[in-house]
């Protein structure tokens, strides 16, 4: 899965956000304030069908763009890829770090642990 810019993944959240097939003007409509240029996010909707992300339909002059890569799928390949370059493929490294930065708490950590115990993650 070859890895999204930031400009890409501004749009692909928009995507998963519409959760259905839509065009790029319904993108638009939903994109935050400022709104980039319709061209810019049309160049991204096309970068992001070349990498596999969205799949298009032609519909008389417009195309019809569908997720072809779910958020979970991503989301899973991404943070693989972020713990093994920050954290030496170690998940105890990034929990460590996140309670020494106090990002997370003990409760939570301890609410964490009961998932795992119950099999919920």
């Amino acid at each position: 899965m070859e890895k999204l810019t930031k400009q890409e993944e501004d749009v692909m959240m928009l995507f998963w956000q519409l959760g259905k097939a839509c065009y790029i003007r319904e993108v638009m409509d939903i994109y935050p304030d400022p709104k980039p240029p319709y061209t810019s996010v049309a160049s991204t909707v096309k970068n992001l069908e070349r990498k596999g992300y969205l799949k298009s339909t032609a519909k008389g002059v417009s195309y019809l763009y569908s997720i072809n890569i779910s958020k979970d799928k991503y989301r899973k390949a991404f943070m693989q890829t972020w713990v093994k370059d920050y954290f030496h493929d170690s998940y105890r490294q990034m929990v460590s770090f996140f309670a020494k930065e106090q990002a997370i708490s003990a409760e939570d950590l301890r609410e964490i642990l009961k998932e795992i115990e119950k099999g919920k993650m």
